[in-house]
């Protein structure tokens, strides 16, 4: 689609805040760079601060250069960037200031409108009441809610009514970062366009599958939005089990939105309920204490002004699936802050070989073959397989080899998973946004498990911080003869 086609109002909520600079802004600056945005669309910042236009050209600009690589800022880019720029001082907290937004759209009342809400979930509702009290909200309308979307079933379903009240459920886009990646919208490529996989993907063939997400940051900066949710909520919740579902999900009937998004709902209505008498044996909930991250010393997570709290800053739990494809797979899933190093992967591994002829030989042992699909640091897709050594050894030497399933390496810049997303609003493409089935499904299968970490029956652990976390989460996966996939 031309960018003469993108043409838009798009009116980013909470424009000051610390994801709209360092995330929102450098992806509408980078469609901009790239042609995908109209030629007349506007970025629109709503924000409480109340400065000049001027003032905020000046501070977008000023944020661009902080968080964009030095190569990625241009002059002359940032010149036609910011003559799409329009600040609007509106008082969100206390409903003021609308008019003047209204002012502003209704020029042009028959533009595709996009509200990107980057603000605490509280005022979703509100926002999403004004804009309609306003008459703000027309056919081609379309509202961005940013996570967290509640702190459990009852929460979100709140929130999520108050916006059903102003938009229709077509027009609202709940994003999860996670999806805008490249590599994990190569799943769906990887599983679905090739015939080697399609017989192995199954419990005939998988042993299991491991999915992580490493932080080596702490929550500092974010200690009071961070301790009201923790990892469960923070990234298990959503980013994960939208992975999980990525990997579990049966094919779908086409690339059709709804028939994928239909595909993930069954995968969250088939995970096995894990009850309270499995809680201490399928989970495990942990903080970090002070240790060394990055070569420096850093402070544990109630060294600060707070010394208690129940909030985890690392979780991890073995997931299944009760359906013929993944009948006694287990899904081993993990997320903490503070680790040894920033990482997130998956990892599918396969059985191990019925029967070797390379054993009998005293030649080697055989690794189990692993497909290890990494999200970041660096995006990459692995299939680690058995290869013979060169040489002329009298006995056969076997040694693990990596064959990279990467696209042709290029100079050209990789778009960030938020340019993705955004476009896709900007489109009207709702793929890889999650509809409300799927948001409820995934708290119905999450609130035993905080109710009964509520009720202490799994003891909170401690770990070292820049360790591999916990190692009570070695004892979990270890209790089923397994082992996580730490190199």
């Amino acid at each position: 689609m031309s960018a003469k086609n993108n043409l838009c109002d798009f009116i980013l909520f909470g424009g000051h805040g610390d994801l709209a600079f360092r995330k929102l802004m450098p992806a509408l600056y980078h469609l901009c760079k790239d042609g995908y945005l109209g030629e007349n669309s506007r970025v629109i910042t709503v924000s409480r601060r109340d400065i000049s236009n001027e003032e905020h050209i000046s501070l977008v600009k000023e944020k661009l250069i902080e968080f964009l690589p030095t190569k990625s800022f241009n002059e002359d880019d940032f010149s036609r960037f910011e003559k799409k720029l329009t600040l609007v001082t509106v008082d969100f907290a206390q409903n003021q200031g609308y008019e003047k937004l209204q002012k502003l759209l209704d020029e042009y009342d028959d533009r595709d409108r996009v509200n990107y809400l980057s603000t605490s979930p509280k005022f979703f509702g509100d926002i999403c009441q004004q804009l309609f009290e306003y008459n703000l909200i027309n056919e081609n309308s379309r509202v961005v809610l940013e996570k967290p979307l509640g702190k459990d079933l009852k929460s979100s379903q709140a929130i999520n009514q108050r916006v059903l009240e102003y938009f229709k459920e077509d027009q609202i886009y709940r994003i999860d970062h996670y999806l805008g990646k490249d590599t994990v919208q190569n799943i769906m490529a990887l599983r679905f366009s090739n015939r080697l996989f399609m017989h192995l993907w199954s419990s005939n063939h998988i042993d299991h599958v491991q999915i992580t997400v490493a932080e080596s940051v702490g929550a500092e900066g974010r200690w009071d939005y961070y301790n009201e949710y923790g990892a469960l909520r923070d990234m298990i919740q959503n980013h994960l089990m939208q992975l999980l579902c990525l990997i579990a999900m049966e094919p779908p009937c086409s690339l059709d939105a709804n028939d994928t998004r239909d595909e993930k709902v069954k995968v969250l209505k088939t995970l096995r309920p894990i009850t309270p008498a499995e809680i201490a044996t399928k989970t495990v909930r942990a903080q970090y204490t002070a240790g060394s991250s990055m070569g420096e010393l850093v402070s544990g997570y109630l060294d600060g002004e707070v010394k208690q709290s129940n909030t985890e800053t690392y979780a991890a739990m073995r997931v299944d699936i009760d359906n013929w494809r993944w009948n006694g797979v287990p899904f081993y899933i993990r997320s903490g802050k503070r680790m040894q190093k920033r990482n997130s992967e998956i990892v599918i591994q396969f059985k191990t070989m019925p029967h070797s002829i390379f054993e009998k030989s005293n030649c080697c042992s055989i690794a189990d073959n692993k497909l290890v699909i990494k999200l970041q640091p660096e995006e990459s897709i692995e299939l680690r397989l058995m290869n013979k050594i060169p040489g002329l050894s009298e006995t056969m030497q076997l040694q693990e080899v990596n064959l990279e399933l990467n696209a042709p390496h290029t100079d050209k810049r990789k778009p960030d998973a938020y340019e993705r997303l955004i476009l896709d609003v900007i489109r009207a493409n709702p793929t890889l946004f999650m509809r409300l089935d799927e948001v409820e499904a995934a708290w119905k299968w999450a609130d035993p498990i905080l109710e009964g970490w509520e009720s202490n029956l799994v003891p909170m652990k401690k770990y070292t911080a820049g360790s591999d976390g916990p190692t009570a989460a070695v004892q979990m996966i270890a209790h089923d003869g397994r082992s996580w996939n730490d190199e």
